[in-house]
């Protein structure tokens, strides 16, 4: 029997994300401790993972699906994400998102919205409200006269890619927000805002209706045997001719895409609901949604309905190639968020966070998705850039038509992008990947 490829190791989520803590609980779906068989193994149950499975249900709906979650579901980075589906562009590593080159943002745009409607389809086949899918769109908020010039630039770049947009002035953004810590922002409306652990929950719930969804059932190891895969965990083994990794960096754990991906975590920090007192304090609107005018500032959410009224804080990229951080990172980055949200917030100096947690992400060198099939019957749905719920979804979307057989614009458009580009030996990534997000975050200021 050839060789396996055996995991190496297991990315650790660090802190109770509050996404998933609000909600009521869960009972898991029961683990792996049998040896079954599949015509597709999906390995993931995320954004990508969930998907494929829903895509591969509407092409082919007799398919025998089974997804293997490590986990509970939405306890991993699915449910640790911001919520913000994005459909513009939003390059990370840019100064104000936008991309170099007009054309390709265009691309990556129509494709985004695509991702979009499929969500929104999957959203109305399975009845979820506001509370879990909802296109309320975006701001860019600018606290500095340096980051509206980056709203200005951006706003240029959207109205090249003949993109909507409307800027706000200060008082604008105090109506929304209650603070007067921004003095303009940039609204774009193709957002939606999720929920995101109550949306990994109802597409998990659903799709488990027509798939076989297996929680706390690592991947230790897969082998070839003849014209099928073993999917093997501590318990049990599932044989398919088609297995989907739909895993972001942790397609690297396997051996797929050695240093060609980066594994960067980033930071949350959530209040605990406010009282109604502290409501009228606040003022503004009951739910907005602001991501930084500079992309390595502090996005901010407010949020309401089941679990209360809440204010989210995310800041802090750190590069960890061992995908693992500890607990007294997260207390570290926790102080920061403390004083970012006495910042912005002086009039809540007596609402306290109630949640803190690391989510990980997944970068590549040269901004692409690691998608396709990477070893026969093995089908890569990873690397999602920091826009896990729009490229995730998008991945999933087409690794579940690629594994299928069946030509879409979608496959076209990401089977047409280059291969993650290899990154630096270690430790030099690390230094200056570090260095880099460290310098662009003092760069970014009050931002």
């Amino acid at each position: 029997m050839p060789e396996a490829r055996i995991a190496k190791r297991l990315p650790t989520c660090t802190g109770a994300g509050g996404w998933n803590a609000i909600l009521p609980p869960r009972e898991a779906a029961a683990a792996l401790n049998t040896n079954s068989t599949a015509d597709v193994v999906v390995i993931g149950a995320g954004f990508a993972g969930l998907s494929a499975a829903f895509r591969i249900s509407q092409i082919d709906p007799g398919a025998k699906v089974a997804i293997l979650e490590a986990g509970h579901i939405a306890e991993g980075s699915a449910g640790r994400n911001s919520g913000f589906m994005i459909d513009l562009p939003h390059n990370l590593s840019s100064d104000d998102y936008a991309g170099a080159q007009m054309r390709r943002d265009i691309s990556q745009t129509r494709v985004n919205r695509k991702a979009i409607a499929f969500a929104g389809e999957m959203a109305a086949t399975f009845g979820f409200g506001t509370d879990i899918y909802h296109p309320d769109g975006k701001i860019n908020g600018a606290a500095t006269e340096k980051g509206h010039r980056h709203n200005l630039e951006y706003a240029a770049h959207l109205k090249g890619m003949d993109e909507p947009c409307e800027l706000f002035d200060a008082q604008s953004m105090r109506d929304i927000t209650g603070t007067g810590y921004y003095s303009s922002g940039l609204f774009t409306g193709g957002t939606v805002m999720l929920q995101p652990a109550a949306y990994i929950r109802g597409l998990a719930d659903k799709i488990g209706r027509q798939a076989r969804i297996y929680e706390h059932s690592p991947v230790c190891a897969l082998q070839r045997n003849s014209q099928s895969w073993l999917v093997k965990t501590a318990a049990g083994r599932i044989e398919a001719p088609k297995v989907i990794l739909a895993v972001n960096g942790h397609a690297e754990s396997f051996g797929y895409f050695k240093r060609r991906l980066m594994h960067v975590f980033t930071y949350a920090s959530m209040t605990r609901a406010m009282t109604e007192e502290q409501c009228r304090r606040l003022g503004g609107r009951e739910r907005w949604s602001l991501t930084p005018a500079d992309p390595m500032g502090v996005t901010v959410r407010r949020i309401s309905g089941h679990g209360g009224n809440r204010i989210l804080i995310r800041s802090r990229f750190t590069y960890d190639p061992g995908m693992e951080v500890g607990a007294s990172r997260v207390a570290a980055v926790g102080a920061r968020h403390d004083a970012q949200f006495a910042e912005r917030f002086p009039m809540l100096t007596d609402l306290a966070m109630e949640y803190r947690w690391a989510g990980l992400l997944c970068l590549s060198r040269n901004d692409v998705p690691a998608f396709g099939e990477v070893e026969n019957g093995i089908y890569a749905a990873c690397c999602q850039n920091g826009l896990g719920v729009t490229k995730g979804t998008l991945s999933g979307m087409a690794a579940a038509e690629l594994v299928c057989g069946h030509r879409s614009a979608t496959l076209e458009a990401l089977g047409a992008l280059d291969e993650p580009a290899r990154l630096p030996p270690e430790p030099l990534t690390w230094l200056a990947a570090n260095a880099i997000m460290r310098w662009k975050e003092w760069r970014a200021g009050r931002e």
